[in-house]
């Protein structure tokens, strides 16, 4: 058994071992339905948040791209996209996934809550079932905030993840998404992953023993950021796959805004 010296260390050495799995994940979605589905959801915030705005002249930055899914059907919709992820594994994937698009897309080595890009740079961030696994989510937040221009908005996608290694309830409604999981004919999308690695991850973050999307919402509306959530937004972007595997744990959407100097109070 390996011994890390510190969480950092941790998380690097599960996410560089996923990468390629992770990526073969990002790449059945992407030659599946699943990209329109997403192209759609978060095309039409963006475009409702920009009224009259072409996605050439949006700037997005997707943090915690991964193996680049995000990034990918934002360039392909022609906003100009910055990712960034905390793995070199994650990104060699990302762009390899990427390919003739890869020179479209800014892709960088960094720290969702260190990011070194100035402030105000951004119309629009982006992030998928990152929050969770974060040491020090509030920081993250934090930066979040700055670097999107005044008006700008957030899009974070996320769930309740390993909320069940600390609640009763949670692991009763973990229990029975494995029971209805063999009953079912859909891939077990833990299969392949070492579970307990990831858990011991879990145990380590915040945010596994928090109740969300309500945390997230206190802390960017402590940060001045208008917020709401779509907590049914997993019946727009799930497969049937994802819903018989984390029926109780749905995916979430935390919509922020932030605000002009003119419209605060």
């Amino acid at each position: 058994m390996r011994l890390f010296q510190t969480y950092e260390e941790e998380n690097i050495h599960y996410w560089t071992n996923r990468a390629s799995g992770y990526s073969g994940v990002n790449q059945e979605e992407l030659s599946s339905d699943q990209k329109a589905v997403w192209r759609g959801v978060i095309s039409r915030r963006i475009a409702a948040r920009f009224p009259g705005r072409s996605p050439a002249q949006i700037r997005v930055l997707d943090v915690g791209t991964g193996p680049g899914f995000f990034a990918i059907i934002l360039a392909e919709l022609g906003y100009q996209v910055k990712a960034v992820d905390y793995t070199a594994s994650m990104l060699e994937e990302a762009k390899r996934n990427a390919g003739a698009l890869a020179e479209k897309i800014d892709f960088r080595q960094m720290n969702a809550e260190e990011l070194s890009f100035p402030a105000a740079s951004f119309d629009v961030l982006v992030t998928r079932n990152v929050t969770w696994n974060l040491p020090n989510p509030e920081k993250a937040y934090a930066q979040w905030m700055r670097v999107l221009k005044p008006g700008g908005l957030l899009l974070n996608f996320d769930a309740n993840w390993y909320r069940y290694l600390w609640d009763e309830d949670a692991q009763e409604g973990h229990a029975r998404d494995r029971e209805n999981l063999q009953a079912s004919d859909v891939r077990d999308e833990t299969a392949g992953t070492d579970v307990d690695a990831m858990e011991a991850i879990a145990r380590q973050t915040p945010l596994s023993r928090c109740h969300r999307p309500a945390w997230d919402l206190d802390v960017l509306r402590g940060l001045g950021m208008q917020a709401a959530a779509d907590t049914q937004i997993w019946k727009q972007v799930w497969t049937k796959e994802e819903r018989i595997n984390n029926a109780s744990t749905p995916m979430f959407l935390v919509e922020g805004w932030k605000q002009k100097p003119c419209e605060i109070a």
